[in-house]
């Protein structure tokens, strides 16, 4: 038996600030296996699309590809984590599994099974926390032993534990000695001689429209994306703003956004956080920022963490502690497959669900746009139907973060916004975000002709004006699932009833403050 590590990558698919890197090469005399294992569930696999496994495809070959400049590679199988490692062990004898922490509940078995497969063994376990700026279990002792129930008690939580660590430094893998697999396991699992296709995995283009790639994945990409990103932030900073992109969103621009990279860990969370602080320094002469508003949707993102950890039901509405139990209506004729399709006929909504389709991703205010119609706003269907599709096709979501933005939105954690005062209308926000419609027209050309002044609400064109515009409504494009005043009145007096019955429900999630809540909701002043 030679010995020797193993760095199991699951999220953090990366080689920058990887403490798990760092712990699986300390000794350099034994062979290092830096291994990704197919079994069904890990990275989010067991509801993928093909963007999102795309996406993690091309970040397994970009770790392939670094690996290789060093005379390794990543080995790429199919199995259960607990059979690969004890044949590992039984073929090398290995001493140490490394990996980062994944935090949320739903991956809590698998590695506790991890866990205890390799206490009988001898096999040491280091678990690495890197995905997150600060522990969740930190967070809550912090706390008292419990989340915190608002965001605001969230960050005076994190106030008292102090700044997250700075990134763990860069690894020279010059002079690493890595392992190669033995014929045997290619004759037991499935191996792979370079990163797979998504059809090598069972999962398949469902339309053409879907080879529109605009997300590449990898870490060396997403270091790439985020030094473009800091060069905005840089010029945002200049100028006395912050959020470029928060009160204008550019809904047709290249994109900006990393939360695809930090979603599977191609890029460092506190790499970016830590770049973003130190950008705002720089430019304002060492004045530390007063809050947290540079960097606060990487904040939510701690705070839905934090939220989730001890509460394996986050992800529904039965026996989810949090979750307010919204007596939402059962799905009728189409609606649901409508909404999914972007055949609302509700242009706004219909362009950013074959956004989702056909690219993977949304603009957050594009987000609650959907969200909001299909829950509280308009459809009265549960959160659960929506976070089900995202989970599926939206390529930076994660099951804590995009669960708790469908609650967020659909008021089912948050009571104070149960008048339904603060709801995203899809006709007026499209008017706001994309006065001239060229956000509609890419991506409903069925409109590419409607004159401007109907192309948000193009059932209100007369009759020669969509013959001319070569758009028939009812035939090219639909007409509206339901009216959407009348739909948006009904929900206003339903959340109002719920109201009144849930005064004296227990404290639980909601919003710090109506300033929160507009910031959340990309609303106007």
């Amino acid at each position: 038996m030679l010995g020797g590590s193993v760095l199991w990558f699951r999220h953090g698919l990366r080689l920058h600030d990887n403490p798990s890197l760092h712990s699986a090469i300390e000794d350099r005399s034994v062979p290092f296996f830096p291994i990704f294992i197919f079994d069904g569930e890990t990275a989010g696999t067991k509801l993928v699309g093909y963007n999102r496994m795309r996406y993690l495809l091309e970040a397994l070959d970009d770790l392939d590809s670094q690996f290789k400049q060093y005379g390794g590679r990543l080995i790429m199988l199919k199995g259960q984590p607990n059979i690969v490692f004890r044949r590992l062990w039984e073929e090398f004898g290995i001493r140490k599994l490394c990996f980062e922490q994944d935090c949320e509940p739903v991956w809590r078995a698998r590695d506790d099974s991890v866990k205890v497969a390799c206490r009988e063994i001898g096999v040491t376990c280091r678990e690495h926390v890197s995905h997150t700026l600060w522990e969740p279990d930190t967070v809550i002792k912090a706390n008292g032993g419990i989340p915190p129930l608002t965001y605001e008690m969230f960050l005076h939580t994190v106030a008292t534990i102090g700044d997250p660590p700075r990134p763990s430094p860069d690894v020279d893998l010059a002079g690493v000695m890595f392992g190669t697999l033995p014929e045997c396991f290619y004759q037991e699992f499935t191996v792979f001689d370079k990163a797979p296709k998504p059809e090598d995995l069972g999962v398949f283009l469902e339309n053409e429209d879907i080879r529109m790639i605009r997300w590449v994945g990898g870490e060396r990409p997403a270091l790439k994306q985020m030094s473009q990103r800091l060069a905005v932030e840089y010029e945002t900073f200049r100028r006395g703003s912050y959020l470029p992109t928060h009160g204008n969103p550019d809904l047709l621009g290249p994109p900006i956004s990393l939360s695809p990279a930090l979603r599977f860990g191609c890029l460092s969370v506190r790499s970016f956080y830590w770049s973003v602080q130190d950008l705002f320094r720089e430019v304002h002469r060492g004045q530390q920022s007063a809050n947290n508003f540079i960097t606060g949707q990487l904040i939510w993102r701690e705070y839905f963490y934090t939220m989730s950890i001890n509460n394996p039901n986050y992800g529904q509405m039965a026996n989810n502690p949090i979750c307010l139990d919204i007596p939402w209506k059962n799905p009728e004729s189409d609606e649901l497959q409508r909404w999914m399709e972007g055949r609302t006929g509700f242009p706004f909504v219909d362009a950013a669900m074959r956004q989702l389709r056909t690219e993977g991703w949304l603009h957050h205010a594009l987000r609650n746009t959907v969200a909001s119609f299909l829950t509280r706003g308009t459809l009265w269907l549960s959160w659960e139907h929506g976070l089900h599709h995202f989970l599926k096709d939206l390529l930076d979501a994660d099951w804590s973060v995009c669960a708790g933005n469908w609650m967020w939105v659909s008021s089912s954690a948050f009571e104070a916004l149960l008048d339904s005062s603060e709801c995203a209308c899809p006709v007026q926000l499209g008017q706001r975000l994309d006065p001239s419609g060229e956000y509609v027209k890419r991506y409903v050309p069925e409109l590419a002709r409607m004159p401007v002044e109907y192309i948000y609400e193009p059932w209100k064109a007369p009759i020669d004006v969509q013959e001319r515009a070569n758009c028939i409504i009812g035939k090219e494009y639909p007409a509206p699932v339901v009216n959407h005043l009348a739909a948006a009145q009904r929900n206003r007096n339903a959340m109002k009833e719920l109201r009144h019955i849930l005064q004296k429900a227990p404290p639980h999630c909601c919003p710090s403050s109506e300033e929160e809540i507009r910031q959340f909701m990309w609303l106007n002043e």
